[in-house]
């Protein structure tokens, strides 16, 4: 059997590896001030789209949120389950006054996380960031 592949492979230099481990640093962050929310960053970041664009059906919201089909299924019905989104107007799915009180009160503890993400960043680490997202999803 040949291992040539192996010769010479750094695993340190796998940008899917980087950009995985920037995640987990950076969840484990807003985890720290949302945990007394018990919401996950997915749910919120699809309650923070839906409190800024109004009612969206669910194509929209992964082509906005980049989740898979199967993880905005999950979120939407735990969202649903707790009374923060509705679908009356099915296949729409709009924010309640319980979720939009919610988002209201869930901010402040997300600005702290932004603030120790962006103090450890520093100016040129969130610029780099901005770069890299411009040009992901370009």
């Amino acid at each position: 059997m040949e291992f040539s592949n192996l010769v010479g492979f750094d695993p340190s230099t796998c940008i899917s590896g980087k950009m995985m481990r920037i995640n987990r640093i950076t969840a484990n962050v807003f985890r720290k001030y949302l945990n007394p929310f018990h919401i996950t960053d997915s749910q919120l970041s699809i309650l923070f789209v839906l409190s800024k664009m109004g009612g969206l059906n669910q194509k929209q919201i992964t082509d906005i949120t980049k989740l898979e089909k199967s993880s905005l299924h999950r979120n939407l019905k735990r969202l649903l389950e707790r009374g923060f989104i509705s679908r009356a107007h099915f296949p729409v799915m709009e924010m309640t006054p319980e979720g939009k009180l919610f988002v209201n009160n869930a901010i402040p503890e997300w600005q702290k996380a932004m603030d120790e993400i962006k103090n450890r960043l520093n100016e040129d680490g969130s610029q780099a960031l901005d770069l890299i997202h411009t040009k992901l999803i370009s």
